[in-house]
């Protein structure tokens, strides 16, 4: 488990299935993803599901965000893991509305974040996120990740982002 101030990450588990599916359903979570709505229905999901936790990946780990009283509101993930150049990608969700805009979100960066670079040893985080979506580009400027480009992928355009060992200061802080 990774803490944060609000929030714990911990490893998806079967309990998480019907929030996930609920979420990837939603058409306006969907759209903030830039992927279709799911939309088979929940017993094939759940097989789906059940299989990709037996079955993890060697390049990537997904979390389950929950509140301190073990509520699960969101997911956040590292992947495309290159352990050569020493970088991940990094994405979140909060599906549940009702922890929008309370600083929920930031707080799992930060975990996450802290996680990647003071565990993994990892040098650069990196993340896309669409050009519309305002909301989170300052929650990530707010964590320390800038803009570096744009880039484009089956229509959506995004906004790249990224953020380096070097320029956290609680991984400085963690060496000394």
């Amino acid at each position: 488990m990774i803490n944060g101030s609000n929030i714990i990450l911990r490893d998806k588990g079967p309990d998480d299935a019907w929030d996930d599916y609920a979420w990837e359903a939603d058409p306006e979570l969907a759209r903030l993803d830039a992927a279709p709505a799911v939309t088979i229905p929940y017993p094939q999901y759940l097989i789906d599901y059940t299989y990709e936790l037996k079955a993890p990946h060697s390049t990537s780990h997904r979390f389950s965000v929950c509140t301190l009283d073990g509520k699960h509101i969101g997911n956040c993930s590292y992947y495309n893991l290159d352990k050569y150049r020493k970088e991940t990608e990094l994405g979140i969700m909060i599906g549940n509305r009702d922890y929008w805009d309370k600083g929920y979100g930031a707080d799992v960066i930060t975990a996450l974040v802290d996680y990647i670079f003071r565990q993994l040893k990892l040098d650069r985080i990196y993340l896309k996120t669409l050009e519309s979506n305002t909301r989170a580009q300052k929650c990530f400027q707010k964590c320390g990740f800038t803009p570096y480009g744009q880039g484009n992928n089956d229509g959506s355009k995004f906004m790249l982002m990224e953020i380096y060992r070097h320029q956290w200061p609680e991984a400085e802080q963690a060496e000394s």
